[in-house]
Formats: structure tokens, C-alpha cells, sequence
């Protein structure tokens, strides 16, 4: 799983007040860490949500 497919997690959440989307998933300081790095491949976290690009993928 790629950092990149933020955009169809169930944690990728959406703040009206800046206007822009973030992980709503709690990172501790060693993975926020890695994350900001780049270090991270993959996310630990990384659930499907029911976006657009989810429910294409499975038709």
C-alpha cells in the first residue's frame, strides 16, 4: 500500500475551516516521525473507505 492512496482511506477526513484534507488517524511521535521523513513506504493504517476510487476499483 502506498502513502499516496490517502485519498480513499476511511482516515482521510476533510477540515472546512483550512480547506484541505488530512489523516485523522492519532500518529505516535516515532511514526509522525517516519511519516514527515518519508521513511514510511507503506501506512500501518490504511483502510479502504467507500470513496469513488474504492467502489470503481471493485466494479
Amino acid at each position: 500500500m502506498s502513502i499516496s492512496l490517502c485519498e480513499d482511506c476511511v482516515y482521510y477526513s476533510y477540515d472546512e475551516e483550512s480547506d484541505s484534507y488530512y489523516c485523522d488517524e492519532q500518529l505516535d511521535e516515532d511514526e509522525m516521525a517516519s511519516f514527515l521523513r518519508g521513511k514510511l513506504t507503506a501506512c500501518p493504517f490504511y483502510h479502504p473507505g467507500q470513496s469513488d476510487y474504492y467502489l470503481a476499483g471493485k466494479q
